[in-house]
């Protein structure tokens, strides 16, 4: 039974640590499971990811960010994403194109309307069955990456305000596809925000089951 469920959030959220967490314990439940992330997922893809995290190319302009990232996303979504969820597994992508309207659209400013053509041109039109937006404030999750030894990257080290309007727009992006995004407090544990996680998914896989 294919399903492509996506974990979003500002950085510091935990998302990497729950993508994890959940591919463990559906393998354990006896499913196939692909886990990936985006920027990368694939040999180029990964590639397209070092130049895109580099702290010094600060001299990168928005528009050449956001094609890096579909270009990035373009491979994935063909050569991974796809084949796996015409295999019959289970997807989880630790950010995709969501993340894209989110900072590159409500954080750099560009244009909504053509970011989501340049996007749906990417994926031909894959979509997620289930986004999990782990939300947290930015000043918290900053604090968590420079605790947690994880890789600083150039987008981290944008202002407050920047991290703030992606926050935001993450939280409208939510509102205006309820149906596919569940909002998680990523305030408490590890251990609570998986229970919460697992909890949600196991009743989707549910329903989808009863549907087929």
């Amino acid at each position: 039974m294919s399903m492509f469920i996506t974990l979003e959030g500002p950085d510091g959220s935990g998302k990497t640590t729950q993508a994890r967490l959940l591919a463990e314990w559906l393998r354990g439940q006896g499913y196939e499971v692909v886990l990936t992330r985006e920027p990368g997922g694939t040999d180029i893809g990964d590639q397209i990811r070092v130049v895109l995290h580099d702290p010094h190319n600060t001299t990168m302009d928005a528009r050449t960010e956001i094609l890096l990232y579909s270009a990035s996303r373009a491979q994935h979504v063909a050569q991974r994403i796809r084949p796996a969820l015409a295999a019959g597994k289970i997807v989880i992508s630790d950010r995709y194109a969501d993340s894209t309207l989110a900072y590159q659209g409500y954080g750099r400013g560009l244009d909504l309307e053509t970011l989501q053509a340049i996007t749906a041109f990417a994926t031909s039109g894959l979509t997620p069955d289930l986004t999990l937006y782990l939300d947290v404030v930015p000043q918290e999750g900053l604090q968590r990456r420079r605790l947690g030894g994880d890789e600083w990257n150039r987008l981290d080290a944008e202002t407050l305000e920047f991290h703030q309007r992606v926050r935001a727009g993450y939280l409208e992006l939510a509102g205006l596809e309820p149906e596919r995004w569940v909002v998680i407090d990523a305030a408490p544990s590890a251990e609570e925000v998986q229970a919460e996680i697992r909890a949600l998914v196991k009743t989707r896989l549910n329903h989808v089951k009863r549907e087929t």
